[in-house]
């Protein structure tokens, strides 16, 4: 008391005391309202106006985001696909340009090795008309001796020995220089062609680079349009190499006949480097496409379309482990499926009312709980979006809601993390 008095003398200056009269017929009575009071009654009704403006904005930011988060990532999906059709084109193009250089770069190489094969051919020819040749002026020096040594008898047949010889001289000087002038013929066909061989190693490797830089943009591309992915499964639990495995199991039909290989020997290193890039970029974009046959398994939906309002988040809660978040609506709200999956529970369970178990593909199960009526059965396929009951009041629940549930190889996990990584990525 000593205290209040105090506290009371204290705040006078700025709350004095006041009276509130209540008068009746027979008599008149009043309130008194000491400064203490007074700064209780206002410090409570500043708390609840307070709070009152605090929820009203998360809720109304709660409506706002997630509509603009996604008209965002829709955006930058379609401006990606478009880049990379875009990079997958010009790839085409330039592997294309590559092979044509390659093909034509061997036909050079043909033609340089024919002209050096006549080449050889032409100077094989021109010892064997020099050996010739020098054979000749032996036969003709010795000729010439032999006609100086002979006898004046022999003197009329001289001449006619040395005419022919000097026509067989005719002959072979003839026919060695026309060897020398194919001679230089091929030589001046095989610079030719090594010039040509030479522009065109230069222009298929330019046109090589131009690939690797392609292969390069994609390799980015597609590295960056992962990321996102691989985040997402680990922001709700689970190990994107696990889900991979997973998908690639119920995924790996092979067959067709099967045909003898053949090989070539021709190529270079370039090329195939250049390959060995592009399996790579193909790895990546296997890992893609796995990634998105398991995000459409995935309970990723909002199982409520209609207004509502988030009264209980995912955790403790009274004391007590909420397994789920709750969400506020009238009686007979339409629910749907989160995610394709198989029905294996639709009926009454104490606590969650009727309820709805769904089975999901890479171990992810979800529980619908409280509705007013169950739309599907059990066994029944349902799809993403499809309408599987209608929310309620029914089993332990203060009002109609909705008690929605994410499992994990049966462990429970935050369903707002799937929501908000599907916001996220789409």
């Amino acid at each position: 008391m000593r205290i209040t008095r105090r506290l009371n003398s204290v705040l006078e200056r700025w709350l004095p005391e006041q009276r509130l009269f209540l008068k009746s017929d027979k008599s008149t009575r009043f309130l008194r309202l000491r400064p203490a009071t007074q700064l209780a009654a206002i410090g409570g009704i500043t708390l609840v106006f307070g709070w009152s403006i605090v929820a009203s904005s998360i809720l109304v930011i709660d409506a706002i985001a997630p509509s603009g988060a996604r008209n965002g990532a829709v955006h930058s999906q379609s401006t990606l696909e478009a880049r990379l059709t875009d990079l997958s084109a010009e790839r085409d193009r330039r592997a294309a340009e590559a092979v044509a250089a390659q093909n034509r770069f061997a036909v050079a190489l043909d033609q340089v090795s024919r002209m050096q094969s006549l080449l050889l051919e032409s100077e094989a020819q021109r010892r064997e008309l020099e050996t010739g040749l020098d054979a000749v002026h032996a036969s003709l020096q010795q000729a010439v001796k032999a006609s100086r040594e002979a006898n004046a008898a022999d003197s009329e047949a001289a001449p006619v020995r040395t005419a022919e010889l000097q026509a067989a001289l005719d002959i072979l000087a003839g026919e060695l220089e026309q060897a020398a002038n194919a001679r230089a013929d091929a030589v001046q066909q095989a610079e030719d062609a090594r010039r040509v061989a030479d522009a065109l190693a230069l222009e298929r490797d330019q046109i090589v680079a131009r690939n690797d830089q392609i292969l390069s943009q994609l390799e980015d591309a597609v590295s960056v349009s992962v990321k996102p992915l691989d985040d997402m499964f680990r922001s709700v639990g689970m190990n994107p190499d696990e889900v991979l495995r997973k998908v690639r199991q119920g995924y790996s039909g092979q067959g067709g006949p099967l045909n003898p290989v053949s090989y070539s020997s021709s190529g270079n290193a370039a090329i195939t480097q250049g390959e060995a890039k592009a399996n790579e970029i193909l790895i990546t974009l296997d890992q893609m496409n796995s990634y998105r046959i398991a995000v459409e398994k995935m309970p990723l939906a909002m199982p409520v379309k209609s207004a509502f309002r988030y009264t209980s988040p995912f955790g403790r809660r009274w004391g007590r482990s909420h397994e789920g978040i709750d969400m506020a609506a009238p009686v007979g709200t339409p629910v749907y499926a989160t995610g394709e999956g198989t029905v294996i529970f639709a009926g009454w369970q104490r606590g969650y009312g009727n309820l709805i178990k769904i089975q999901h593909e890479l171990g992810t199960e979800t529980r619908f709980g409280h509705l007013s009526k169950i739309r599907v059965k059990v066994g029944q396929k349902v799809s993403r979006g499809s309408l599987i009951g209608d929310m309620g009041n029914t089993g332990r629940s203060t009002g109609s809601h909705l008690h929605y549930e994410v499992r994990v190889n049966g462990r429970a996990v935050d369903p707002m993390r799937f929501i908000k990584a599907a916001q996220n990525v789409f």
